[in-house]
């Protein structure tokens, strides 16, 4: 369990005063007129403005060095992780040419993780199945997990799709005025990366469940293919004799045991990784554009509140979840996901967290991996707002059953998307494609999707964590075994 030490008075001294400057460097730049390029303008006052200027990034920067003062007293990676957001997003504010350029560093967090996610999805669920021997209680783990899933997934849809109709954000948007025009043009990019994706039939995603080759799948990522093969392996080793199980059931669990001190390893290089991603989003996309787009943000991220208030806390209070240890616990993880976008590079550290608090490992290893293809919370959410959103930019009406027909399709061909930053993208274009809507309101999107896709992403993650605490509570298996040295280790350090 990650010690939790209370804050001292000069620690939260330092934390007011650092919030303090933040608020006061941030409200003096948005006081000052800005030309196109960033840079303050005053024709009766050009002396004036430059100073004050200067002013709001000193108080900006001398902030974000008074939380660094309280994250190295705190002895933990989590504020450091905090820091580096904050010091990311100045950065791409101050210097967005120079911020472009640490991208490397958040590709570098980006791969080590990846080179964890599958060893330690194989080893774990291997270990799980084989280990605890009990077949039956595994399959009706699974099932108790999809019922579980589809419930939250089809409340997270009902939700964005009363968000949208509420608040109408895509009336009245005009795909060709000046402003739109420039936000497409500067999105060309993406237009131009992301591939033709046919629309996805049920029978082509159930067929993509199943690996046709495990080494392939691992080298791709495809986490559920892992899993699936994870699965069937440790089912197969679990009908094996003792002596002959016991060999490979070892192997495996020093293989997860390793992989878990590797994961506490690269979590060091975290704060760099996830101060970068933020340096490029910020340098990337800058701010001025967020202006047109604002009440699709706002809605979504009302959306977002509403969906954890309405569904997660109540689940997680029926279910008799420890809801201060568990948002203590899932703190890194989500800051992990919102920074770089990737549910994927929350992944090991999430299973780590979620053991530290009380799930058995056989299900942290068993629902976190599932719920990456089937419990996108977020991403359905997303999904739902930015559908509507288009077709009401477009002046088209959809009734009702246009509407749920839509969501149904959305849920489907948003499996599996987890893995990679932006993908719900390709999905959205696809789904598009499949109900004759137009993309250019797609690409209008482009301009705040990382905004919004940090935020999706980090509910993602928020949300399968949850999911492995219900699952634990309703197997009546929570607290039931102790966690291992190693995740024990990690969540302290």
């Amino acid at each position: 369990m990650e010690r939790v030490t209370l804050i001292t008075k000069k620690e939260l001294r330092l934390v007011i005063l650092s919030a303090l400057l933040l608020t006061a460097g941030v409200g003096l730049r948005f006081a000052l007129p800005f030309s196109h390029s960033g840079t303050p303008v005053s024709p009766s006052a050009p002396i004036s403005w430059p100073i004050s200027w200067t002013i709001a990034e000193s108080l900006r920067w001398i902030g974000i060095l008074l939380l660094a003062v309280f994250a190295a007293r705190r002895r933990s990676v989590t504020p450091w992780i905090f820091v580096a957001m904050l010091a990311g997003a100045e950065i791409g504010f101050d210097a967005p040419v120079f911020a472009i350029h640490l991208r490397v560093f958040s590709d570098i967090f980006l791969r080590l993780i990846k080179t964890i996610v599958a060893p330690l999805i194989l080893s774990v669920l291997v270990v799980g199945i084989a280990g605890h021997g009990d077949l039956k209680s595994v399959g009706r783990m699974g099932i108790r997990s999809l019922v579980y899933f589809e419930v939250v997934t089809t409340c997270a849809l009902a939700i964005g799709l009363v968000a949208i109709n509420l608040s109408h954000a895509g009336v009245g948007l005009s795909l060709y005025s000046s402003k739109q025009v420039v936000v497409i043009q500067s999105t060309a990019p993406y237009k131009a990366a992301l591939p033709e994706v046919p629309p996805l039939k049920w029978d082509d995603f159930l067929l993509h469940i199943f690996p046709e080759n495990i080494a392939k799948s691992i080298a791709e990522g495809q986490i559920l293919q892992v899993a699936v093969f994870a699965v069937f392996f440790g089912i197969a080793l679990a009908t094996l004799s003792e002596s002959k199980r016991a060999p490979v059931l070892r192997l495996t669990e020093s293989l997860s045991e390793v992989m878990f001190r590797f994961t506490n390893v690269v979590m060091y290089f975290a704060p760099i990784g996830v101060g970068a991603a933020m340096a490029f989003t910020v340098g990337h996309m800058g701010l001025g554009v967020l202006a047109n787009l604002a009440k699709l943000l706002l809605t979504f991220y009302a959306a977002l509140i509403a969906f954890a208030v309405l569904v997660l806390l109540p689940a997680a209070l029926f279910f008799r979840v420890p809801v201060k240890r568990f948002l203590i616990a899932v703190a890194e993880p989500a800051t992990i996901a919102f920074a770089t976008s990737t549910s994927e590079a929350a992944l090991p550290r999430a299973m780590e967290a979620m053991e530290a608090l009380g799930v058995p490992r056989r299900i942290v290893s068993f629902v976190i991996p599932a719920g990456y293809s089937f419990n996108l919370d977020g991403s359905t959410l997303y999904l739902a707002i930015a559908s509507i959103f288009v077709a009401q930019a477009a002046g088209i009406h959809l009734t009702l059953a246009e509407q749920l027909l839509m969501m149904g399709t959305l849920v489907l061909t948003s499996k599996g998307v987890a893995g990679v930053p932006r993908a719900v993208l390709v999905v959205l274009l696809a789904t598009a494609a499949s109900f004759r809507l137009p993309t250019e309101p797609i690409f209008v999107i482009l301009g705040i999707d990382a905004l919004m896709d940090m935020a999706r992403t980090m509910i993602n993650v928020v949300g399968n964590c949850l999911a492995s605490v219900i699952i634990a509570r309703w197997e009546g298996a929570f607290e039931s075994e102790r966690p291992s040295q190693a995740v024990v280790e990690g969540m302290a350090e």
